[in-house]
């Protein structure tokens, strides 16, 4: 995470992936809710709405339930951009790197100046740090390639 800037998350992770399976896992549904652990109805096309079911998280003073998102930009195997609930945007970008692919993530749009934003940013920094990098990478390992 990026702690200079209050208003995002920044990651960067390699994965032993070429960008087309990385890009299923990100935007298959049954593949994304693998490791995002999040049932959703995404399709990679711009201006799609669908809803990630997210599990509640008491310290953060959420209850869980439906968060709207929205497909805002997609670049085949190469970036997908979504909005995530009514301030956020959730941004991942695939450049390929050898044998894999390194994928870059911002989510942005946190009001430091809010107290539930500043902990959801600290919680959500800390998930998309450490627990969602291992989840994508581990159903990554799972999946079978296929034929580009």
């Amino acid at each position: 995470m990026n702690d200079e800037d209050p208003t995002a998350i920044h990651v960067d992770q390699f994965l032993s992936h070429p960008p087309r399976k990385v890009w299923r896992a990100l935007t298959e549904p049954q593949l994304l809710e693998r490791w995002l652990r999040m049932p959703n109805d995404i399709k990679p096309v711009v201006g799609h709405r669908f809803e990630l079911l997210a599990d509640p998280v008491p310290a953060a003073g959420f209850a869980g339930g439906p968060v709207a998102c929205e497909v805002l930009a997609v670049e085949q195997e190469r970036l997908l951009s979504i909005s995530w609930g009514p301030e956020w945007t959730v941004t991942w970008r695939l450049e390929p790197e050898g044998h894999g692919t390194r994928l870059f993530l911002s989510h942005e749009g946190f009001d430091p100046d809010d107290e539930f934003q500043r902990m959801s940013r600290r919680i959500m920094g800390g998930g998309w740090r450490t627990g969602v990098p291992k989840a994508l990478a581990r159903v990554l390992d799972e999946i079978p390639d296929q034929a580009p």
